[in-house]
């Protein structure tokens, strides 16, 4: 088999059903709408709202909120069929190497890696500041040396986030089961704290904090505030609220007739995080006018210490910080089954794709733990955030265009979903151009790191091929 015929070969369905078959099934719909909440009302609901009104939206975030929430329901919608599909481990990797070939896969799935990694180190990171605000509430604090990331106001190592994910790779460690059970507690928790927050936030509104609800574009502002172009802008930041829905898809090889439950837990999910989401910035900005939360880590807690409400602010702080943990898992998890993937198709080397004897990834989880540890540990919190939505949203536009040849193979030699993308093929093509749109409006420092990203994966793939040309596949 020569070179061009190894990079586009189409891998067999059959011989991924056979190569999973010992990961237990053990998630219900009510295990995957947990792990999808959980995932996606994480840090950022707690933080983007506030910011992302007071640089880009004003009093309209909601909108911003909303408009991402479209184009991450219509993805949702090719996830969802995608899974149903072929509810294999390794999410669109797998599914580009089935519909593409070998190549394309590794794309995929290298893009997914920084996707799921730096989403491990950003929660983290979001984690360790929102519990060191907490601490300070108790006048508990860590020096500087051990609460930054390196080369951060004096910082060596964010120790709070590196041992977060610490423990969560040993709760991982048990199975998915016993995880799952954690993490239904967890998300119970967190949505009953921020509906809290819902109930006393709204008594301190002051209608005169919406008016003008859409200011006007202001070209003079640092970034872009005001107007429609402020609500695009916010929209490209905000999206990274959403992304945690594709987290599900990875753990397809572990769900119970997964035909039926991951398009209910993928769009499930989407929809009560989408409600979260708008609903929280609605109070938000309703309670202070939205240029104090210029600069402001933790708009949810500020604004209910400042209305007149500091113990229900301490309490709604401290479940959300914990809650955060959900996100972890779920980021984790996800992560550990894309590495097991990877080594269960020798990409990389063939034990990291090894089984426990309780038939779990764990030498994939050891993998991923490791890596997140150092990137979340010694990198800040906004320079993650960015590079993680490039990253997915690369893996997003190749997963969209694989529904076109998914198609062409249902009834073949894959089967034929109960679930499938509706308006096909206008809505698909509608899909892509809004994640190019969302991608187009990142930031050029993104960009130029997603590049570096995919060069450093391509020159990995080619020295796997140079190692591998002698195999016959």
């Amino acid at each position: 088999m020569n070179l061009k015929q190894r990079v586009f070969q189409k891998e067999d369905p059959k011989q991924y059903q056979e190569k999973d078959i010992h990961l237990t099934r053990t998630l219900r719909t009510r295990d995957l709408l947990a792990l999808g909440v959980g995932t996606i009302v994480s840090t950022a609901i707690f933080t983007l709202p506030g910011v992302v009104a007071a640089q880009y939206t004003g009093p309209a975030v909601s909108l911003s909120f909303l408009l991402s929430a479209v184009v991450a329901a219509l993805i949702a919608f090719v996830y969802a069929e995608m899974a149903a599909v072929m509810p294999f481990a390794g999410s669109a990797y797998t599914w580009i190497r089935i519909l593409f070939g070998e190549g394309l896969g590794w794309l995929v799935g290298w893009a997914l890696i920084a996707e799921y990694t730096i989403a491990i180190a950003f929660v983290a990171s979001g984690f360790s500041a929102n519990l060191r605000g907490l601490m300070a509430s108790f006048n508990l604090s860590l020096p500087a040396s051990l609460s930054q990331p390196m080369g951060s106001e004096g910082g060596v190592i964010d120790l709070i986030a590196a041992v977060s994910m610490i423990l969560t790779a040993i709760l991982l460690s048990r199975g998915a089961s016993e995880t799952a059970r954690v993490q239904n507690v967890l998300v119970v928790l967190k949505v009953m704290a921020i509906l809290l927050f819902v109930v006393v936030g709204a008594t301190a509104i002051h209608l005169d904090n919406y008016i003008p609800f859409l200011p006007d574009y202001n070209p003079d502002s640092e970034g872009t505030l005001g107007g429609w172009q402020g609500i695009y802008a916010g929209s490209a930041v905000i999206f990274i609220s959403y992304i945690g829905f594709d987290s599900l898809a990875a753990n397809s090889a572990e769900a119970i007739n997964p035909g039926k439950t991951m398009p209910r837990g993928i769009l499930g999910s989407l929809v009560i995080a989408v409600s979260l989401f708008i609903i929280v910035s609605l109070v938000l900005v309703g309670m202070f006018h939205y240029t104090a939360y210029e600069g402001n880590a933790e708009p949810v807690g500020w604004a209910l210490r400042n209305s007149g409400h500091p113990v229900v602010g301490v309490i709604v702080q401290a479940i959300s910080v914990f809650g955060m943990f959900t996100a972890l898992v779920g980021m984790m998890l996800a992560g550990s089954r894309l590495i097991y993937s990877f080594g269960r198709d020798g990409i990389f080397p063939k034990w990291v794709g090894q089984l426990n004897r309780k038939f779990l990834p764990n030498r994939a989880l050891l993998i991923v733990t490791i890596v997140a540890v150092i990137v979340g540990s010694m990198f800040p919190f906004d320079f993650l955030a960015e590079l993680m939505s490039a990253g997915t949203l690369v893996a997003f536009m190749f997963v969209t265009l694989g529904l076109f040849s998914l198609r062409r193979r249902e009834g073949k030699d894959l089967p034929v979903p109960s679930f499938k993308f509706p308006l096909y093929p206008v809505l698909p093509i509608i899909t892509f151009i809004c994640i190019f749109a969302i991608f187009w409006g990142l930031s050029g420092e993104a960009k130029f790191y997603t590049g570096v990203w995919f060069i450093l994966g391509i020159i990995y793939y080619a020295f796997y091929l140079i190692r591998t040309r002698h195999r016959t596949v």
